[in-house]
């Protein structure tokens, strides 16, 4: 992403971004699957009158969805780490993905702790949702200071913006479309700089120091 970052001489390092890079493309991809596995079998869903975590309480689907998190916080939690490691040198993004594992322990958090925790529920809820736009915009501006990484730096702050943008949207008690929203948006992000994240690796051998 950045010049230095990509001059690799551990092919065990070029090796562990790719991971990274992989975990931050099919992690959205699964959970997503899961979570609307989780909604087939709730017939009594409504995305009107519902929270998408009432689908944690029971049966098949609370199993589908909170199987979904699970693997999907582990996931991040790998794509994270890969991104921390081509950050180090820079003050934002180091910041930024230290936040963003942060984030993705939250949201393992949530699948250990479905409603039927209680109030840890809503802390790790609260915690992932305003721990995600913020390593956003975090990482957009560290990236935007690159000159060859702008555009990619200033999807990110958008994204950031528009998972807050979200929850403004008039709603009666539910939060499953604003979370939803915030979900599809981060989902969009982590494939992208996933996809980036494993083709420099893959070609780092051309970048030089």
């Amino acid at each position: 992403m950045v010049g230095d970052i990509w001059a690799l001489s551990s092919s065990k390092r070029v090796m562990g971004l790719k991971a990274a890079g992989l975990c931050g493309v099919i992690s959205p991809v699964i959970m997503l699957t899961f979570i609307f596995l989780a909604i087939s079998y709730s017939p009594w869903f409504s995305w009107e009158e519902n929270a998408l975590s009432d689908l944690g309480v029971q049966g098949i689907a609370a199993i589908l969805f909170n199987f979904s998190l699970i693997i999907g916080g582990l996931l991040t939690l790998i794509f994270a780490i890969g991104l921390r490691k081509i950050f180090l040198s820079r003050t934002l993004g180091h910041a930024g993905t230290l936040i963003l594992i942060l984030d993705a322990a939250s949201l393992y958090a949530i699948g250990i702790f479905p409603e039927t925790a209680g109030t840890i529920h809503v802390y790790v809820s609260v915690a992932f949702f305003t721990l995600l736009p913020t390593s956003l915009f975090l990482i957009g501006a560290a990236m935007m200071q690159e000159p060859s990484e702008r555009n990619l730096g200033l999807l990110t702050v958008l994204v950031g913006v528009l998972a807050v943008a979200v929850w403004t949207i008039p709603r009666g008690e539910d939060v499953a479309i604003p979370k939803m929203l915030a979900s599809l948006l981060a989902s969009v992000w982590s494939i992208v700089l996933g996809i980036r994240l494993y083709k420099q690796a893959s070609h780092s051998t051309k970048y030089s120091p």
